[in-house]
C-alpha cells in the first residue's frame, strides 16, 4: 500500500458538517488501498481570531506564549477530525507537530524545519491506522518550545511530512478546484492550470498569490515530490505541480502543460497574474551617492531580519551628488524598519524617511519571457489602458512585477489577464468557501 498524504485548509474544516464530509473523503482514500495521514490547519478563521485575542490581551504578546496559543487551533482541528473518522468505523490517531516528530530551530512564529522523524506516524500507519498530524507546528530541536512555521505553514508540514515516509503523493486541499492564471476572487474568468512547474509556482507564491507557502514548495522542488492542488468541495482534478521536464508546453498535450492552444514550444508562456496587498513601500530621501551607503541601509535592515522584495535607486542629482533609495518588504514590517533606519540617519546623513502601506504588487509569471521581445511592452501597455500608475518594477527570468497604488490592484490583475489572453471561455474558478481574510 502506498502513503497520500493530504492537507486540508482552514476553509475545509470550517465547521461540523465541513469536517464530516472531509472525513468521508479520507475514508474513501483508505479504502482505495492506500494508506493515509492527513494535515489539518486551524478551523476557519480560528488562527486570525487568537491573534485578534492575543492583541487585545497585550500589545506586543511574546513570541513563545503567541506559538502556544496559536498552535491551539491545530490541535483542536486533529482532534476533532480523529472524531469523525472514527465515527465513520475507521481508526484515526491525532499527533501534534511535536509528536509527529517536526523538528525545527529556536525562531518563534517562523521556525524553519530542521528534520522530521516520523517514528509515531509511521507507527500508526503499520498498525492500520489513519494518522491526523496538526500544520503549522513543530518543537525546537535546542529549546524544546513549541514552534510555529509561519502563516501558511501547514503546507510545509505537509509536504515535509510526505518527503519523510516517502508518500506517492501530497495532496493539498483547499476551497478552489486548483491554480488557477489568476485570483478567482478577482477575476472569474480564471483559467484553471493542468500542470505546473515548481519553479512557475515558486514565482507566483513569491509574487502574493495565495496557492501555496512559498517554503512548501521549495521543500518539494528539492526533493522531487509531486503537489497535487485541489478542492475539497468538488471531485474534480485540480493542479499538479511537478518538475518543468513533466510539464509539456504541448497543445497537442491533451493532460497538462500552461500553454494556449496555437502557441509554439518556444512562444513566451504567460502562465498566470499574481497580486500582493501586504506589501509596504519605504522611501530614503537623500543619501550620499558613496560606496558603503546602501550596504549600510541594507544591513540594519537585514540585522531586523526583514525580508525586502524590490529595490530601486534613482540616478543621483549631478548638483548635489544625493540619490533615492526605495524598496519594498511585508506591511506588517514597516515599522520595524522605519525605526532600524531612524537610527542610521546621522551616520549616514540621508534627508528623510517615506513610508507608504498603501501598495500593491502585480506580477505575471511564465517560461520563456527572457527571450521573448514585447512581455514587458504589452504587459505596461495593459496597465496604461487601464488608468494604472507605475511606482517601481522588477524582473526575473520568467516573471515581471510591478508596484501600484493598492486601490488600482484589482485593475491591474484584470488588465493584464485579459492582454495575455489567459481567461476560459466559461467560468472554470468557483470559490467554495473561506473569507480570504
Amino acid at each position: 500500500m502506498g502513503i497520500v498524504v493530504q492537507k486540508y485548509g482552514g476553509s475545509s474544516v470550517a465547521d461540523a458538517d465541513s469536517i464530516k464530509r472531509v472525513a468521508r473523503r479520507i475514508v474513501e482514500t483508505k479504502k482505495a488501498g492506500n494508506n493515509v495521514v492527513v494535515v489539518v490547519s486551524a478551523m476557519g478563521d480560528t488562527t486570525d481570531e487568537l491573534i485578534d485575542l492575543a492583541n487585545e490581551v497585550s500589545p506586543l504578546p511574546p513570541a513563545r506564549e503567541l506559538d502556544m496559543l496559536l498552535t491551539a487551533g491545530e490541535r483542536i482541528s486533529m482532534a476533532v477530525l480523529a472524531m469523525a473518522i472514527q465515527n465513520l468505523g475507521h481508526e484515526a490517531r491525532s499527533f501534534t507537530g511535536s509528536q509527529a516528530g517536526v523538528i525545527t530551530d529556536a525562531e518563534h512564529g517562523r521556525a524553519k524545519i530542521i528534520d522530521v522523524t516520523p517514528g509515531r506516524i509511521q507507527a500508526a500507519i503499520d498498525q492500520g491506522a489513519i494518522a491526523i498530524v496538526a500544520g503549522f507546528q513543530g518543537v525546537s530541536q535546542t529549546t524544546k518550545d513549541i514552534t510555529t512555521l509561519g502563516r501558511g505553514g501547514s503546507d510545509t508540514t505537509a509536504v515535509a511530512l510526505a518527503v519523510a515516509l516517502e508518500a506517492d503523493v501530497c495532496e493539498i486541499y483547499s476551497d478552489v478546484d486548483g491554480i488557477f492564471t489568476a485570483d478567482p476572487r478577482i477575476e472569474p474568468r480564471a483559467r484553471k492550470i493542468p500542470r505546473i512547474s515548481y519553479e512557475e509556482t515558486l514565482e507566483m507564491a513569491a509574487q502574493g498569490a495565495k496557492i501555496l507557502h512559498l517554503r512548501c514548495v521549495e521543500y518539494a522542488r528539492r526533493y522531487g515530490m509531486a503537489i497535487h492542488v485541489r478542492s475539497s468541495f468538488s471531485e474534480k482534478e485540480g493542479t499538479w505541480v511537478v518538475k518543468a521536464s513533466d510539464v509539456v508546453p504541448d497543445a497537442s498535450d491533451e493532460t497538462g502543460g500552461s500553454t494556449t492552444e496555437g502557441q509554439t514550444m518556444e512562444a513566451a508562456i504567460i502562465t498566470g497574474v499574481a497580486h500582493d496587498r501586504s506589501q509596504a513601500k519605504i522611501t530614503v530621501v537623500g543619501v550620499p551617492d558613496k560606496p558603503g551607503e546602501a550596504a549600510a541601509i541594507f544591513r540594519a535592515i537585514a540585522e531586523a531580519q526583514i525580508n525586502i522584495d524590490m529595490i530601486v535607486q534613482n540616478v543621483s542629482a549631478a548638483a548635489t551628488s544625493l540619490t533615492d533609495v526605495s524598496f519594498t518588504l511585508p506591511r506588517g514590517e514597516g515599522q520595524t524598519a522605519m525605526t532600524a533606519l531612524s537610527r542610521l540617519q546621522d551616520s549616514i546623513g540621508f534627508e528623510s524617511l517615506q513610508y507608504d502601506d498603501s501598495v500593491g504588487k502585480v506580477s505575471i509569471v511564465g517560461a520563456g519571457m527572457s527571450t521573448s521581445p514585447g512581455i514587458s511592452a504589452r504587459f505596461f501597455e495593459a496597465l496604461s489602458d487601464a488608468g494604472v500608475n507605475i511606482e517601481m518594477i522588477s524582473t526575473s527570468e520568467i516573471r515581471v512585477s510591478v508596484v501600484v497604488a493598492e486601490t488600482q490592484v484589482q485593475d491591474a490583475v484584470r488588465a493584464a489577464h485579459e492582454a495575455f489572453d489567459l481567461g476560459s471561455d466559461e467560468v472554470e474558478a468557483v470559490v467554495y468557501g473561506g473569507t480570504g481574510r
